[in-house]
């Protein structure tokens, strides 16, 4: 069976499954789901619990042998496995199968991995848990509904608000959902059941929409330029070491030109990113990626060129770029690097002019 995270309490409410396949990308809905699964084992008397994490080297014969001869007086229990990659590589597959097909006796399985692509959906060790046990996809609300996902957490602890506030509320935790809990939580905390003022909530609540750089090379990547203006500010404003940003934006970079060089050498583009260690779930971005960087010509640019050299061109001038900004970074040269990073980041991203330098 096959559930969404939001279907999972009206189904714990009916039966107790022997297995649980849990994946998902966002760490409060994961670890809230698990807790349920963890909640429902223990009120029907599966009162032990033991963790494991698939790791290089997992001794996946001895961990399913130690389940298999279990004396009479044996306490019920809660098995809970880690997968952190999605993979449990070949034998790993055929244990998870060989389970499936014969749970141990009193034994509940939890299997936790993030959110699994296409190819391991289809793998048999996927299709075997499903079948025999229950699945369990978490992801996080579209932003759209960010405003009803935070005013039904508010409506368990009594609270209620206008469409306004739940706006505001959105755009302070950006969409990071454990942050939008933790101000749930105070907001609980601080004011009284029922209607909350405007100004109170506004008072109560922190801004807590920080970044890291990671955030900047994430925004870049997906062509969003109002975050990717956003981050680089918000970098700026908390003192962020710009060397170290540059770092990360020029990694991001030098992966986009070796992708367009290999493909400028007749190069199959899923080699090259297996090659890059792209994982899957990023190779589309990525290719939406080295799209933009060929829609529109370098400052001075003349002629006509194939949009697989016009990319490596613009990718290569990039480069340029980010070694000249890193230099004036550091004093070397008396240039806005905060500004041209962006302007260069947004024409890369074919939403804006080549920086004025170039």
């Amino acid at each position: 069976m096959k559930l969404r995270g939001e279907q999972l309490d009206a189904n714990l409410k009916r039966s107790l499954a022997p297995i649980w396949l849990l994946s998902g990308d966002e760490p409060l809905l994961t670890d809230e789901a698990g807790a349920r699964i963890r909640a429902a084992a223990r009120s029907q008397g599966y009162d032990e619990r033991q963790s494991f994490q698939s790791e290089t080297g997992f001794d996946w014969k001895g961990w399913m042998a130690s389940f298999d001869s279990l004396s009479l007086f044996s306490s019920r229990r809660l098995i809970e496995l880690r997968l952190p990659t999605g993979k449990p590589g070949i034998e790993g597959g055929k244990t998870l199968e060989a389970w499936a097909a014969n749970p141990p006796v009193d034994i509940v399985l939890l299997v936790t991995t993030p959110k699994l692509d296409k190819a391991t959906l289809a793998t048999k060790w996927v299709g075997a848990m499903e079948a025999r046990g229950v699945m369990v996809q978490t992801a996080p609300p579209p932003l759209e509904r960010l405003p009803d996902w935070i005013g039904e957490r508010l409506a368990r602890h009594g609270l209620k608000t206008d469409r306004d506030t739940l706006a505001w509320l959105c755009a302070r935790v950006e969409g990071n959902l454990l942050a939008a809990h933790q101000e749930i939580e105070k907001l609980a905390l601080l004011l009284p059941p029922g209607q909350m003022d405007s100004a109170a909530v506004h008072a109560a609540v922190t801004d807590v929409a920080r970044y890291d750089v990671a955030d900047l090379s994430d925004a870049f990547i997906k062509g969003d330029a109002a975050r990717y203006c956003r981050v680089l500010d918000g970098l700026k404003a908390e003192g962020e070491a710009l060397p170290l940003i540059l770092a990360f934006m020029g990694n991001e970079v030098r992966t986009l030109y070796r992708l367009a060089a290999g493909l400028a050498r007749g190069e199959r583009l899923a080699a090259l990113m297996q090659t890059a260690r792209i994982w899957d779930s990023r190779q589309a971005l990525v290719e939406r990626a080295l799209h933009r960087a060929g829609l529109s010509s370098p400052r001075g640019a003349a002629g006509v060129e194939s949009p697989e050299a016009l990319r490596l061109r613009r990718l290569a001038w990039a480069m340029r770029g980010l070694s000249r900004l890193d230099r004036a970074a550091k004093g070397l040269l008396r240039e806005d690097a905060w500004d041209e990073l962006k302007q260069l980041g947004l024409a890369l991203m074919n939403r804006g002019k080549a920086p004025a330098f170039m």
